[in-house]
């Protein structure tokens, strides 16, 4: 019997999918989808006693007439049209044709919830990766000018180191996770660039850790944080600037410590401009490790700290 009513049930799931979920749920039009879905209950309520009238009612009869002479059943001695129209035998109707189809229908729309989130999740973040590769770009043209202003042999140098990072940012970082080694490469790349720029002027300590192995990691997280102790950090103090960079990993942990001296008058700090990478980082971070990751800033007298947390993934 189960079979015979089978197609029944496989017309009313592509009834609701198709029509209610696909034009009218999905556009959040609910007063359409509610209505049309009553409409559909109905037609197949009507279906599905047509096919228990003309097909499995005499179908069962039959079977125990043959196997007891004697047996009986009340509604076989209705009119066709008794039948159809009974409402004890209506309601029973809709009950069990909802019953299997709802089932498929609510995992359905899970499903369709859970599309729609990526969905959405993967055009937040590719927006976020299309802000941060122009930020970065702007930023390292301002490092060009500023060598090329002092006529600096190191331009060239610097300009191949820019167009390695930007080839990584480009089209490395297109998957979602990356090798944590790599995007290590990219950062050691970047602090390179730096170097040359403030030579001596400059003390900078740098313990990165290297037992990475095969941790994969969100790419261009830790690489805004850096440039950000480096732009509004010494290029804007006077006097002895500093910077302290650590990175440390312990089991899938990974810890990254930056600190940097800053100007007695902080006159960058609250530019629009220079929040953007921090703004995007946070929002990754919110997006792709939600509950599994900390970043805080420390903003103490004579230097600006910032301590970024996640737990990876292998």
């Amino acid at each position: 019997m189960i079979a015979i009513l089978l197609p029944v049930h496989m017309i009313y799931f592509y009834l609701i999918d198709n029509i209610v979920v696909r034009h009218f749920y999905i556009k959040e039009q609910y007063v359409k989808a509610f209505g049309v879905t009553l409409a559909i209950m109905v037609f197949i309520a009507f279906f599905y006693r047509l096919t228990e009238i003309f097909i499995t009612d005499p179908y069962i009869y039959h079977f125990y007439k043959q196997t007891d002479s004697n047996f009986s059943w009340g509604r076989m001695q209705l009119s066709k049209t008794e039948q159809l129209f009974n409402p004890i035998f209506f309601v029973t109707a809709i009950e069990r044709s909802n019953a299997v189809v709802w089932i498929g229908i609510t995992l359905r729309l899970f499903t369709l919830s859970h599309e729609r989130k990526q969905s959405a999740l993967q055009a937040e973040l590719d927006f976020l990766k299309a802000q941060l590769h122009p930020h970065f770009l702007f930023n390292s043209l301002n490092n060009i000018y500023s060598l090329s202003l002092d006529k600096s042999e190191k331009t060239p140098g610097v300009v191949l180191g820019i167009s390695n990072i930007l080839r990584y940012s480009l089209y490395e970082c297109t998957a979602q996770q990356v090798a944590l080694k790599r995007d290590i490469e990219i950062l050691y790349d970047y602090i390179k660039l730096e170097k040359i720029r403030y030579e001596e002027r400059l003390e900078l300590n740098v313990f990165i850790c290297e037992n990475t192995g095969a941790l994969q990691i969100a790419p261009l997280l830790m690489l805004p944080l850096v440039e950000n102790a480096f732009k509004h950090g010494t290029a804007a103090t006077i006097d002895n600037p500093w910077i302290n960079i650590q990175l440390h990993i312990q089991d899938n942990n990974l810890t990254l410590n930056i600190s940097n001296s800053k100007p007695e008058m902080n006159t960058i700090s609250n530019s629009t401009a220079g929040k953007i990478g921090i703004e995007n980082v946070q929002k990754r971070l919110s997006l792709l490790y939600p509950g599994k990751h900390s970043l805080n800033f420390f903003d103490e007298q004579d230097c600006f700290i910032t301590v970024l947390n996640i737990t990876l993934t292998n």
